[in-house]
């Protein structure tokens, strides 16, 4: 099997054509290696690390029970897990485990999409991946990405734009 034959690949492509996305669907590349950050990710595509949407899965905590959420972030930003708290009204969030990741999503981490997943998963978009006329996502394996828009990304997901965090190499972090 081929990674473009890969469940989880295929499911994403999927949810793009049902999303009338088929450009982006169409658009699946797979990469020679894992991609697995941002920075890798940035290097194969010959691109800004910013303009690389990080699918991040969080564990919001909201009084006992925690739920998924889905931060996609800009590659050079990291997410403030208390800014994001704060934005969707969660006791605590912090990065889910493996096991909680491919549950929520059906994907692994260092390859998960912003769609695809068994469920819709609540969704913050970071404002600064609009900076970018493309970005890339992962799409449902560590080798494979998709080119899209900001616009698309908080349409596809039903997301909320909003600013996640602060960039990498901002030395007040």
């Amino acid at each position: 099997m081929t990674t473009l034959e890969h469940r989880a690949v295929q499911e994403t492509a999927a949810a793009l054509r049902a999303a009338g996305l088929d450009a982006a669907a169409a658009g699946i590349r797979i990469l020679a290696d894992d991609v697995r950050t941002a920075a890798a990710a940035a290097a194969a595509l010959g691109i800004p690390v910013g303009a690389i949407a990080n699918s991040l899965v969080f564990a919001a905590r909201h009084g006992t029970e925690d739920h998924p959420l889905l931060v996609l972030t800009s590659g050079d930003h990291r997410a403030d897990t208390a800014l994001v708290a704060g934005l969707v009204g969660a006791d605590e969030v912090r990065r889910a485990k493996p096991e909680f990741v491919r549950e929520h999503t059906g994907q692994a981490i260092g390859g998960v999409a912003p769609v695809g997943h068994p469920r819709p998963l609540e969704t913050l978009v970071d404002s600064h991946l609009a900076r970018y006329p493309v970005v890339w996502a992962a799409a449902g394996h560590p080798k494979s990405v998709f080119p899209t828009t900001y616009a698309d990304l908080v349409a596809l997901t039903g997301g909320t734009a909003a600013r996640v965090g602060v960039e990498e190499d901002d030395p007040s972090t």
